[in-house]
């Protein structure tokens, strides 16, 4: 399959409306004037496939056995990942406030994991997932997402990969300029959500 660039990716996210301007409050809890609503480009089979392929040819010549995606956003990522890759799908979900994995999921020491997420955005949910495989003796093999919000300024100490790279802003809710503005705070998925 001939590979996509950025600017095809764009325009994939363009097209699915997932590319949205606003207020955000995001679930890191700062705030932001875009918002990537990667469910839109998700909900169509095909483009998942296509995408996922995308990542998955960063992998020819290396054996993954395992692909983990954080809940919720990394579900659909990682598990068409590990369709076109051959490996098992998991998904490390909260417990107590901590990522674990649950529903009999398990890790061995001969795991090779890729830790997949729909978009990074401060990397903390991936950091956790990083965490909590490495607790478990499997090996990190890499962090792959369909958008990267930093353009790969976060450090996760591991091969890190994604489609998109967009440098998107991000404001702490007390140093916000779109508050100052007064401009309504939306929350994606929610009832509050004011998208344009």
């Amino acid at each position: 399959m001939k590979s996509v660039n950025q600017t095809e990716i764009l325009k994939i996210f363009k097209d699915a409306g997932a590319l949205l301007e606003g207020h955000f409050l995001l679930s890191s809890g700062l705030h932001s004037g875009q918002y990537l609503q990667c469910a839109r480009v998700l909900e169509n089979p095909k483009t998942s496939e296509k995408l996922c392929r995308a990542l998955a040819e960063n992998f020819k010549n290396e054996r993954i056995n395992v692909v983990i995606g954080p809940a919720m956003g990394g579900i659909i990522v990682a598990y068409e990942l590990a369709r076109v890759l051959g490996a098992r799908a998991l998904f490390a979900e909260r417990e107590s406030g901590k990522m674990c994995l649950r529903r009999g999921f398990k890790l061995s020491l001969s795991d090779e994991v890729i830790i997949a997420e729909d978009v990074v955005t401060t990397g903390g949910s991936v950091k956790e997932v990083i965490e909590m495989v490495r607790a478990m003796r499997a090996q990190v093999v890499a962090v792959c997402a369909l958008a990267d919000r930093r353009q790969g300024k976060i450090d996760l100490g591991v091969k890190r990969i994604a489609l998109l790279e967009l440098d998107i802003k991000n404001f702490s809710a007390d140093n916000c300029p779109l508050c100052k503005q007064g401009i309504e705070l939306g929350k994606p998925g929610s009832r509050s959500f004011g998208g344009k």
